[in-house]
């Protein structure tokens, strides 16, 4: 779904809006709705509907995590930590919870306390790439480049890593002054127009004295 652009997202979200409205105690109904509203921006839209999931799946850890992303994604950042926190049990802990109060934490600005999340999440799924990844712009986000382009060099040639590990590590690589590099690997993905002009925007930002507060906005945007 990743792959969709605004169109057809707006159409698949209204096909399975459907398909929930019809009967809004099916489970993966309303997460595949929330999930798709989330892709299209449409955040408070989708915290609504994982609220209503999370009232008829209360102890599922699945739909605990999806309302915990949804509360980030609409700005509540502390509430979102305390529904994954909820959903976590110490007997049975999982690394998709892990993973995910990790960046919450690092949205709060709780650096340290993120990468040990991430860590944790590690011991439990090692070279897992979306961990790997996450633990890599933990890094990048405090201007780490080297240690943020390891990991996410690492992520990038695990076994299922997809499209967004390995434009975080073109822009890694990017912001480090490596722009053909960068655009070699944004090429992978994307048209060769694309990968330009990417890498275009990098050199223009790089170029201005605030280009590290810039970032910090774009990184703000992209995980909203």
């Amino acid at each position: 779904m990743t792959e969709m652009n605004a169109g057809e997202l707006s159409r698949a979200a209204e096909s399975v809006g459907k398909a929930y409205e019809k009967n809004p105690k099916d489970r993966q109904a309303g997460l595949n709705y929330a999930n798709l509203l989330r892709m299209s921006g449409r955040n408070d839209q989708a915290l609504a509907v994982m609220q209503q999931v999370a009232i008829f799946h209360p102890t599922d850890r699945e739909v605990l995590a999806a309302y915990g992303k949804s509360q980030a994604a609409a700005g509540q950042l502390e509430q979102a930590l305390g529904t994954i926190q909820r959903a976590q049990t110490p007997d049975r802990p999982d690394w998709r919870l892990r993973s995910a109060e990790g960046a919450i934490l690092d949205q709060l600005g709780r650096a340290p306390e993120a990468r040990n999340r991430y860590r944790e999440a590690l011991d439990l799924k090692p070279n897992e790439p979306s961990v790997l990844s996450n633990l890599g712009m933990s890094y990048l986000l405090v201007r780490d480049l080297k240690t943020a382009e390891t990991y996410l060099r690492s992520a990038a040639q695990q076994p299922g890593a997809d499209s967004s590990v390995r434009q975080n590590l073109a822009l890694a690589i990017g912001l480090q002054g490596r722009f053909d590099e960068a655009q070699q690997i944004a090429m992978q993905e994307l048209s060769a127009e694309q990968a330009q002009a990417n890498v275009a925007y990098l050199r223009g930002m790089l170029s201005q004295q605030n280009a590290w507060k810039q970032l910090s906005n774009e990184e703000d945007k992209n995980t909203n």
